[in-house]
């Protein structure tokens, strides 16, 4: 097989968030969206997240891939998400990011 033949343009995937701490706080399940395929850069920015990068360099990358049906992104300048669900998202994130 060719690494060309691997190559795919980035889908969108539905995430769903549903331990128990979540059912029990939110009264459900939480799902939200992200692409099954990220650039390099974006991996590059996760392994130095927790490698003495900058907070904000965090949140500017979980921006870019917590997002609606539509890719949309959820976290902007108005709206955020509550801590506990942002983390389990980014956890989520990286764990599928490693499997796809």
């Amino acid at each position: 097989m060719k690494l060309k033949e691997l190559s795919a343009k980035p889908q969108l995937i539905e995430i769903t968030l549903s331990n128990e701490s979540v059912k029990k706080k939110y009264g459900q399940e939480v799902s939200f969206h992200t692409y099954d395929r990220q650039p390099m850069d974006v991996f590059m920015k996760l392994a130095n997240a927790n490698d003495g990068g900058k907070p904000g360099d965090v949140i500017d990358m979980v921006k870019d891939l917590i997002l609606d049906e539509e890719g949309k992104q959820i976290i902007t300048k108005e709206n955020t998400l509550p801590t506990d669900v942002m983390i389990l998202a980014v956890g989520a994130i990286v764990e599928r990011l490693g499997k796809l």
